[in-house]
């Protein structure tokens, strides 16, 4: 598949608009890109020009979005670029737009707290929980243990494992009795 995948970073321009359609949820939001530059005989940070991306985002990342994301925030918007051409009022228009694959807010810029949507049959479980009163306290995957199991003691004191096995097993061979040759 060819397609113009593209990672911008901008300002959210609209308040994002949140349907729920038979296909599944689906969010909108447009997304100011200001290009910036030092101008050197200013001895400052000026802006260029603003694109401005509408982007969309479907399912889960919707749901996330409408959750998530403010007018004003800044973003980072990863997905696929399409361009598109229209006749309006007999003039042509040419927009953009960003089918969003990852969207997230731009920590170079803010802080934020993220928090893990639960999936279906963990939502179920929560709720049922809440509504009961019960609190399960397990986290949903364990933690791993990070600790290094201790090393089992050898023979002799300062001897790696590995040599001290080695040593056993030639203690083992030299103690065998060695069978009668005959000739």
């Amino acid at each position: 598949m060819n397609e113009t995948t593209v990672c911008v970073v901008g300002n959210v321009a609209t308040q994002p608009v949140f349907r729920e359609t038979a296909a599944g949820a689906s969010a909108r939001f447009r997304l100011a890109v200001t290009q910036r530059f030092w101008d050197r005989e200013k001895n400052a940070w000026r802006d260029g020009h603003t694109n401005f991306f509408t982007v969309w985002a479907n399912r889960a990342l919707a749901a996330n979005v409408q959750a998530s994301v403010s007018l004003g925030e800044p973003l980072m918007v990863r997905g696929r670029l399409k361009v598109r051409s229209e006749q309006r009022d007999g003039q042509s228009w040419t927009g953009a737009d960003i089918e969003a694959t990852a969207i997230g807010h731009d920590l170079a810029r803010g802080t934020a707290a993220f928090r893990r949507t639960l999936r279906g049959d963990q939502a179920a479980d929560q709720t049922a929980d809440q509504v009961s009163g019960r609190s399960s306290g397990a986290p949903a995957r364990p933690e791993p243990n990070w600790e290094t199991e201790p090393a089992e003691p050898t023979a002799e004191a300062g001897e790696a494992p590995e040599a001290a096995e080695a040593g056993q097993a030639h203690e083992a061979v030299s103690q065998r009795p060695e069978p009668a040759m005959a000739m």
